[in-house]
């Protein structure tokens, strides 16, 4: 295969969920620094982005220590959180990255190089041709030939633009059942209320994953501070009731209420979480209360 040096990087990779998630652990910069080196070495194996070396060696994390001069403990932990979010996948031993044709699709490549070929041999014998015309055919013929080439080349290169655009973005809005499952487990840590986890279905993961981390740590602040004001009365929902349903009023579009405080980072405020803590327990003590009269 062609030596190709390029691999695709979006502009808002930093936007994206995993990398925001990545940003809150420990070390991170050495965790996102190893990931780019991840896809420039991928992207020089040219090899659909599965690491063997000369088609017989799988890489190891010791190898890849080596390669990228970090520490293997450094190299290990960053696989595993990758390997946690879907960004890699170990297959019989061997680290792959799955959708390799978001950052580098070689087939579009090919299929581009491909038409080109088939397009200038067509080119070339229609010339030939126009060269056996007369005068005044030829000349009319080789101005309109070569506007009429410039025309589909570039008519040509956009269409593959295109159909590359439309398969990355179809793959972007696909998140892996890692990448869901690890950022389920990032907002149910916001919750203090942990009950029912398992009957947040897979679909509604996926309904969350898509919202965002942002927005659901907002609606969690909104309804601790709702209940807060209505303490007297109310109790607070399961984590499970919660997430399948009872966020959906505090979202930014249906929410009516008074602005939740701003919150630092990726934290949620400690006195929310204190609060929310505590009507609970109360609700708890009310019940045990009760049994004690009985």
């Amino acid at each position: 295969m062609a030596d190709v040096k390029w691999i695709k990087i979006t502009t808002d990779i930093f936007d994206d969920e995993k990398i925001l998630l990545i940003e809150a652990l420990p070390d991170a910069d050495s965790i996102i620094v190893i990931w780019f080196k991840l896809l420039c070495l991928a992207g020089k194996m040219n090899n659909s982005g599965v690491f063997v070396l000369n088609n017989q060696i799988a890489y190891t994390d010791k190898m890849l220590s080596t390669i990228f001069r970090r520490k293997e403990s450094t190299v290990q932990m960053a696989l595993k959180t990758f390997e946690s979010f879907g960004m890699v996948e170990i297959v019989d031993g061997v680290i792959t990255i799955p959708n390799w044709g978001k950052h580098q699709n070689m087939d579009k490549l090919e299929k581009q190089k491909a038409y080109m070929r088939n397009y200038m041999a067509e080119y070339r014998e229609k010339q030939t041709a126009l060269a056996a015309c007369k005068v005044n055919c030829k000349t009319n013929s080789k101005v309109n030939s070569k506007t009429n080439s410039k025309t589909n080349v570039n008519e040509a290169d956009k269409e593959l633009d295109k159909e590359i655009e439309e398969e990355n973005n179809h793959c972007a809005s696909q998140p892996s059942p890692a990448a869901v499952n690890a950022f389920f487990e990032s907002v149910w840590a916001l919750y203090p209320i942990k009950r029912g986890k398992g009957q947040v279905s897979k679909s509604k993961r996926e309904a969350l994953y898509q919202i965002g981390l942002e927005e659901l740590t907002r609606a969690i602040d909104r309804y601790i501070m709702d209940l807060q004001k209505d303490e007297s009365w109310r109790k607070p929902q399961n984590g499970s009731t919660f997430f399948n349903s009872g966020y959906v009023d505090y979202l930014d579009a249906n929410y009516a209420g008074e602005t939740a405080p701003t919150r630092t980072g990726n934290r949620r405020s400690e006195a929310a979480a204190a609060a929310l803590q505590n009507l609970f327990a109360e609700e708890q003590d009310e019940k045990v209360e009760v049994g004690d009269d009985c």
